[in-house]
C-alpha cells in the first residue's frame, strides 16, 4: 500500500513539474514576441527630433497651443478652457492659497481645495480623470456620500449641544436661517419658468442647499437629486463655509443698530450628563419617524456626538475628532478641488450656481438675524441678533464670526458659547431641510 502510495506522490509532482515548466516557457515566449513587437515599433529618431518632441510635451506648449486633449470626463474641451481658462482657474487657486495662509479663511478646507484646483488644471497629466488620483479621490468618497457622513461623525463627536440645551428657543434662529434653502429653491424656480436659466425641480432643490453653509449635506443631497451638478454644487458650497468671515459680517451689521451688538446676553444654566445622552437618541428617534431621508446625515452627527458625550470610548471619541476627521478632510478637499477644472468651472452653469449660492447663503444669514430681532418683541431675556447669523450650519466658523463682531463693539462681550446654540440647531436644521427635499423630488 505504501509503494502505491509513493508512486501516487511521485507521479502527482512529476505531472506539477511538467506543467510549471511548460507555463514559464509559454510565458518567456509572450515576453520575447512582447519585446521584440515594442523593437519593431520603436523607431530611432535624431537627437534634434527627441528634443523637439519633448519640448512639444511640455505644460508651456500645452497652455499656449494646445492640442486634441480630453476632459476627465472624457468630453472634447474647447480651446478657451485647454489654455486660457487654465489660467485663470490656476490664478483663482493661488488667490485661495492667499486667502487660507494670509487671512487665516478655514485653511483646513481651503488649501485642500485650491491644492485638488491647482492639480485638475494641469495639462495632459489628466489627474482628475478617472485613471488619475484625484479622480479616484472623487469616486471612492465623494459620488457615493461616503466623506460628508464620515465628516459628520467627526462633526458630531465635536459638537457640544450644552449650549442648545441651555437656551432651546436659540434653536428657532437655526430653523430661520433655513430660509434662505427654500426661499432660493422658489427664486431658481422661478428663473428658469422666465427661461433665464434651465435648472430642473431636482437642481434647484440641491442648489438651494447651499444656503445652509453645510458641505457635507450640499455634497449628499447633489448625490440624490443632481449628480451632474455634484461637482459645481461642493465647489460653492465649500468656498462660501470658507468665506463666512467675508460674506456674513457686512449682512450682520447692516440688520442691527449698535445697541443690538451690545446687547449682553445672560449666563448659560448647566446641563447635565443625562440630559446630553438623551438628547441625540431623541433627535434620531424624531427623525426616522418623520423624515427618515434624513437620518443617514442625522444619524451619523448623533452617532459622533453619542460617543462623546457617553465618555466610556475615549479612543473612539479621539479618532472621530482627530486622525479620521483630518484624514477625511484632506481626501474630501482635494476630491472637490478636482472640480475646480476649468472646462468645469468656467461655465455659465456653474457660474449661476455660484450667485443662487450666495443669494442663499446671505438670505439665510439675514433670515437668522431678523428672526432675534423679532424674538426680542417678546417679552423675556434679550437676545443679541449677531447670534441669528450662526443659525447657518458653518460650524464653528459662523459662531466665531458672530463672536468677533460682537467683541468689535464691546470687548467685554463673549458671544461664542452663545452663538453655539444656534450653529448646531443649524446643523440639524440643514439635514433636516435635505431630507424634506430629497423626500419631494426624489
Amino acid at each position: 500500500m505504501k509503494k502505491i502510495v509513493l508512486k501516487l506522490l511521485a507521479l502527482t509532482m512529476l505531472f506539477a513539474f511538467s506543467t510549471s515548466l511548460m507555463a514559464s516557457e509559454h510565458a518567456a515566449a509572450v515576453t520575447d514576441n512582447n519585446s521584440k513587437h515594442k523593437e519593431e515599433n520603436y523607431e530611432t529618431k535624431p537627437f534634434t527630433q527627441m528634443i523637439t518632441g519633448f519640448l512639444n510635451s511640455t505644460g508651456v506648449v500645452a497652455l499656449i497651443n494646445p492640442g486634441d486633449e480630453m476632459s476627465s470626463t472624457g468630453q472634447p474641451m474647447s480651446t478657451f478652457h485647454k489654455g486660457a481658462g487654465r489660467v485663470i482657474m490656476i490664478l483663482v487657486t493661488f488667490l485661495l492659497f492667499w486667502l487660507a495662509i494670509a487671512k487665516g479663511f478655514e485653511p483646513l478646507l481651503l488649501l485642500p481645495i485650491a491644492f485638488g484646483g491647482l492639480l485638475a488644471n494641469i495639462p495632459v497629466a489628466n489627474i482628475a480623470g478617472p485613471h488619475g488620483f484625484l479622480g479616484v479621490i472623487y469616486q471612492m468618497g465623494l459620488s457615493n456620500e461616503m466623506f460628508p457622513i464620515i465628516i459628520f461623525m467627526g462633526v458630531g463627536a465635536m459638537t457640544d449641544f450644552g449650549p442648545l440645551l441651555s437656551n432651546p428657543k436659540t434653536a428657532l434662529l437655526g430653523g430661520a436661517a433655513q430660509f434662505g434653502i427654500f426661499g432660493t429653491l422658489v427664486g431658481a424656480v422661478a428663473l428658469s419658468q422666465a427661461g433665464l436659466v434651465d435648472f430642473t425641480l431636482q437642481q434647484a432643490s440641491a442648489i438651494s442647499i447651499i444656503g445652509g453653509a453645510d458641505g457635507p449635506t450640499s455634497i449628499f443631497i447633489a448625490t440624490k437629486l443632481a449628480p451632474e451638478l455634484l461637482g459645481a454644487i461642493a465647489v460653492a458650497s465649500y468656498s462660501y463655509m470658507a468665506m463666512v468671515p467675508i460674506i456674513q459680517p457686512p449682512i450682520m451689521k447692516a440688520l442691527t443698530t449698535e445697541a443690538e451688538r451690545k446687547i449682553k446676553m445672560t449666563t448659560l444654566r448647566h446641563v447635565s450628563r443625562l440630559e446630553k445622552l438623551i438628547f441625540p437618541v431623541l433627535v434620531l428617534v424624531l427623525a426616522i419617524l418623520v423624515l427618515p431621508e434624513s437620518t443617514p446625515l442625522i444619524g451619523a452627527f448623533m452617532f459622533g456626538n453619542f460617543l462623546k458625550e457617553s465618555g466610556v470610548v475615549e479612543r473612539l471619541n479621539d479618532t472621530l475628532q482627530n486622525a479620521l476627521i483630518n484624514i477625511t478632510t484632506i481626501f474630501l478637499g482635494l476630491g472637490v478641488g478636482s472640480k475646480l477644472a476649468a472646462d468645469q468651472f468656467l461655465v455659465p452653469e456653474t457660474m449661476f450656481i455660484m450667485v443662487l449660492g450666495i443669494i442663499a447663503f446671505s438670505v439665510g444669514t439675514a433670515a437668522g438675524v431678523l428672526m432675534a430681532k423679532i424674538m426680542n418683541l417678546f417679552p423675556g431675556h434679550k437676545i443679541n441678533p449677531l447670534i441669528g447669523s450662526a443659525g447657518v450650519s458653518a460650524v464653528p466658523m459662523a459662531a466665531r464670526v458672530s463672536n468677533k463682531v460682537g467683541m468689535e463693539y464691546d470687548r467685554t462681550n463673549m458671544l461664542l458659547m452663545h452663538a453655539m446654540g444656534p450653529n448646531v440647531a443649524g446643523v440639524i436644521g440643514s439635514a433636516v431641510a435635505a431630507g424634506v427635499l430629497i423626500s419631494l423630488f426624489q
